[in-house]
């Protein structure tokens, strides 16, 4: 499994009209446990999400499939993987 840090900016016209349906999305990633932590930043004008997922093409997959991406909501997305070593998140 691999970690991914994604941070994103947000159109101001358009997130907050789709917002319901982006966590409704994030909340099922939860539930799978694809989705470690999510939440907006700067006043609401980003968001960063942390996700453990098979690998890059997989993580494309899921973040492609965010109503955000799908409904215009992002101006822009950056996507670094992350090696976590130390936290209460890690097994072991």
């Amino acid at each position: 499994m691999a970690w991914f840090v994604v941070e994103q900016t947000y159109m101001p016209e358009r997130f907050a009209e789709v917002r319901p349906r982006h966590r409704e999305y994030l909340s099922s990633l939860v539930a799978d446990g694809t989705v470690a932590v999510a939440g907006p930043v700067d006043g609401d004008k980003g968001g960063m999400v942390i996700y453990r997922v098979r690998d890059a093409d997989h993580l494309q997959e899921i973040i492609d499939a965010d109503p955000y991406h799908l409904e215009g909501a992002i101006a822009e997305r950056t996507v670094r993987e992350f090696k976590p070593v130390l936290g209460s998140w890690l097994a072991g």
